[in-house]
């Protein structure tokens, strides 16, 4: 448990530093180029989920990220030790929701900022912990899968 806490922590932490510098620093719809033709900083107020969808359920948003939360929690009580990938992977997840939770219950809305030219969705590092999260989580579910067969 205490490497979960300081996973979330540190996404929790790190994603609010980046999301008050850029709003501190940078007019919204702004963009600054860090690698030309790759790589923005682009601030920009999401007041929906991924892509955008759904504007201004903020309410919705928070229920759900709330039951992903403790769902999340209760699943990463029941792993072992062993299954340190999946709980990396849970780890992850749950620091991003948090991150942008926190965001929609001060300002309704998720400050994203990273944009690359390639990807047209702007988003930010909890969005990122998010889903590089969901990968770890699947690939090494996917692994169990796959070992629970070969003992069989």
């Amino acid at each position: 448990m205490r490497n979960l806490i300081i996973i979330v922590c540190s996404i929790v932490i790190v994603d609010q530093l980046t999301k008050q510098l850029v709003a501190s620093m940078m007019d919204q719809g702004q963009s600054v180029t860090l690698i030309r033709n790759f790589l923005y900083i682009t601030y920009v107020r999401n007041p929906g989920a991924a892509f955008g969808m759904f504007p201004y359920q903020t309410a919705l948003f928070i229920t759900i990220t709330l039951g992903v939360a403790v769902l999340i929690l209760y699943y990463y009580r029941y792993l072992s030790e062993d299954h340190k990938w999946m709980r990396l992977g849970l780890s992850l997840q749950l620091g991003g929701a948090l991150g942008n939770l926190i965001d929609r219950v001060t300002a309704a809305y998720v400050i994203d900022f990273i944009n690359f030219s390639i990807w047209p969705p702007v988003f930010n590092l909890a969005d990122a912990a998010i889903v590089i999260g969901i990968g770890i989580f699947l690939y090494a579910f996917w692994r169990e899968i796959n070992l629970q067969e070969k003992r069989c």
